[in-house]
């Protein structure tokens, strides 16, 4: 028996006329659309889109320093969003500050996701007494929240890497956000999996010998992959606030390259005096790329699942 019948994966499914069409016929999924866009294209393009490099110390100027918006009273329009306290132009530094914490929070999915899908797999195919161990240590996972998890993972960063943290402070912090969220991906796929695992297309694989593994990856891997896209989506917002906020504590990335979570913890202590610009700013970015990335998810979740429409 042939095992070309099995269904498609949800990959086909998200190419295929009717979730374009859906994705045309909602307003709030083209408005979040090109929102994400722009917010990644000058992350990414910062350099070329940025008016000048604000980590660059031989061009800040400290004369400059907290300098209204262009528009306020006292604003020099070669700033437009104003400057902070080290005369870095806002404006510039919103766009560095957004290409690490996309950079962050996109490594950080693609590791958990990895990792997660792949336990994910071998927990629903294989079932007893891996299946038992795999969902035993979610358990233990979910029973600590992710700024703790991520909190513990730094500080035995720096405490194993006292002179070396700066440097390795990227890869500590994807670990640590990527540990707290492979759980939620593992759990996703092993249902399905239990579920596409019993049906024809699984079983004629097995009839004509077809190796467990290639079983999994060729067979199973594609019609899991709808909650999977749904789940990396949102998990990437959450990758990046939860970045923001260990930034915000003073343990993320070094502050010779700060995110938007630097850039809101430096201009919390100038709030109070005047200087509003300085945290608003960064805080309104943050919102703008974690709300596009929740309502693209969202569509995507009712665009793969018509019964949830």
């Amino acid at each position: 028996m042939s095992t070309s019948t099995a269904a498609p994966g949800a990959l086909a499914r998200f190419f295929d006329g009717d979730v374009w069409h859906s994705f045309k016929s909602s307003p709030m999924a083209i408005v979040a659309a090109v929102i994400a866009f722009v917010c990644a294209f000058c992350a990414v393009f910062a350099p070329w889109v940025a008016p000048n490099n604000p980590f660059d110390l031989a061009s800040l100027e400290l004369l400059d320093a907290r300098l209204p918006p262009a528009w306020a009273e006292g604003g020099n329009p070669k700033y437009p969003l104003g400057t902070d306290d080290q005369g870095r132009c806002i404006l510039s530094a919103l766009f560095y500050g957004a290409r690490i914490s996309l950079f962050v929070g996109l490594a950080s999915v693609v590791l958990s996701m990895v990792v997660g899908v792949g336990l994910g797999l071998l927990s629903g195919f294989a079932g007893g007494k891996i299946d038992a161990f795999i969902m035993r240590v979610c358990d233990v996972m979910l029973s600590f929240p992710a700024i703790l998890i991520a909190l513990l993972i730094d500080g035995v960063g720096r405490a194993m890497f006292p002179n070396a943290h700066d440097t390795l402070a990227f890869g500590v912090l994807i670990i640590a956000i990527a540990l707290s969220g492979w759980v939620q991906y593992a759990r996703t796929v092993r249902g399905s999996t239990m579920v596409e695992r019993n049906k024809e297309y699984v079983q004629a694989a097995r009839v004509i010998g077809v190796a467990p593994w290639r079983i999994m990856v060729r067979h199973v891997l594609p019609n899991v992959t709808g909650p999977v896209l749904v789940l990396a989506t949102i998990q990437v917002a959450a990758a990046i606030l939860t970045e923001a906020t260990l930034s915000f504590l003073g343990v993320g990335v070094p502050p010779t390259s700060p995110s938007l979570g630097t850039l809101i913890r430096v201009g919390n202590d100038f709030l109070f005096s005047g200087e509003w610009w300085i945290t608003i700013f960064p805080g309104i970015m943050l919102v703008l790329i974690a709300l596009s990335v929740n309502l693209l998810g969202d569509w995507l979740r009712d665009a793969l699942n018509p019964r949830l429409r």
